[in-house]
């Protein structure tokens, strides 16, 4: 399809397996074929970091790639094994068989794939739709997710900002179709600007060179054959998701992930509002919050180094408290139930859900990446 073709929903279009990405510098790509999948897996190759790193794992946001998380996993090289998928019908990966495009059909993909390849749980990140997809991942498998990193998740937000109204508009049947005819004359390079400009919080500071891979990269998926269903159904996927009631709600999913989580959000995003941050720190049991006040929307690309440093900051944390709680294990032949005074304390942890006030929880403090 052409960038001045339009889109078709009636059908989902047969898969055209698209060629293999061309990594980036010290990185690797491979395909794994799945029972209704095939997946493309982008690995940071550190072989110079400490042997035993942990596993990490990155899933991007609506209209994305893995591609998107190469700065951040360069810059944690030294201290995880990350890895990035392209979800179905995104990147390089082709549609699945089903046309399932809704949060948990990337979800189930995302599963799948932990599943084949068993690494142990994992540091999982997300970004926006990636974030929504993650939080599913995290509240159904607790197994899989040592902890949990979402950058501007897609959270049901009501009203959304207005910023964000056209990209939910896309979802409702015809409007695709009327935007590309009304942008027909649009080149790929004042597209690409126009996504810069909608994703960045500054897109003057995105490089020459970044820009020009950035419109290249637009302009070999929109020729897909796919490419409008894939993004019009994840669409619409993702706006089912904020309906959706009872335990299936993705803020009751959120409630119940058990895995310490950093929230990063960014105060110039015109897709998620930051002022969802508190309610955010609030649902999840165990929060830290991050707040980088001239980032956009995609705070892993605008500004890795401070995504990386709170990622660190999480990461030396958890690992102290698996120091502390291995020190406090009794012997293997003691079966001695701890005091009652522990398992309180312990269920209060569990239980609890943080208070939202602006300086941020004591055990979970609010970054002001100004500050920082």
């Amino acid at each position: 399809m052409s960038t001045t073709d339009s889109p078709q929903e009636a059908v989902a279009p047969a898969a055209v397996p698209p060629a293999g990405p061309a990594p980036a510098t010290g990185e690797s790509a491979r395909t794994v074929v799945l029972p209704g999948f095939s997946l493309v897996v982008r690995r940071h190759e550190d072989r110079g970091g400490p042997a035993g790193r942990e596993p990490a794992f990155f899933v991007h946001g609506l209209g994305g790639s893995s591609q998107n998380w190469s700065l951040l996993m360069g810059r944690l090289a030294d201290r995880v094994a990350g890895e990035a998928l392209d979800l179905p019908g995104f990147g390089h990966s082709p549609p699945p068989d089903d046309g399932d495009y809704s949060i948990a059909g990337h979800a189930r993909a995302v599963i799948r794939l932990l599943d084949h390849e068993p690494r142990g749980p994992v540091h999982l990140f997300g970004n926006s739709m990636g974030g929504a997809v993650a939080v599913k991942v995290a509240a159904a498998r607790p197994d899989l997710v040592r902890t949990l990193t979402l950058v501007s998740p897609a959270l049901p937000e009501v009203p959304p900002q207005r910023t964000a109204w056209p990209t939910a508009l896309a979802s409702v049947p015809g409007l695709p179709a009327l935007y590309v005819r009304a942008t027909r004359r649009w080149t790929v390079e004042r597209r690409t600007e126009a996504l810069l400009a909608l994703c960045y919080g500054d897109p003057s500071t995105v490089p020459g060179p970044v820009r020009e891979e950035a419109a290249r990269e637009y302009r070999r998926r929109v020729e897909l054959p796919y490419f409008w269903d894939a993004m019009i159904r994840s669409t619409r996927g993702l706006v089912n998701a904020y309906t959706l009631g009872g335990q299936h709600a993705l803020w009751r999913q959120a409630e119940r992930v058990l895995a310490p989580t950093l929230l990063v959000y960014g105060g110039r995003d015109k897709l998620v509002s930051p002022r969802m941050a508190p309610r955010a720190a609030r649902a999840f049991r165990d929060a830290r919050l991050l707040l980088i006040p001239e980032s956009g929307h995609v705070a892993m690309m605008e500004h890795p180094e401070l995504v990386s440093r709170a990622f660190r900051d999480l990461l030396d944390e958890v690992d102290a408290a698996g120091a502390a709680d291995a020190d406090r294990t009794p012997p293997a032949d003691t079966e001695a139930p701890a005091p009652a005074a522990d398992r309180r304390l312990t269920e209060g942890a569990v239980d609890r859900t943080l208070p939202g006030a602006a300086g941020g929880p004591a055990n979970s403090p609010t970054t002001d990446a100004t500050g920082s």
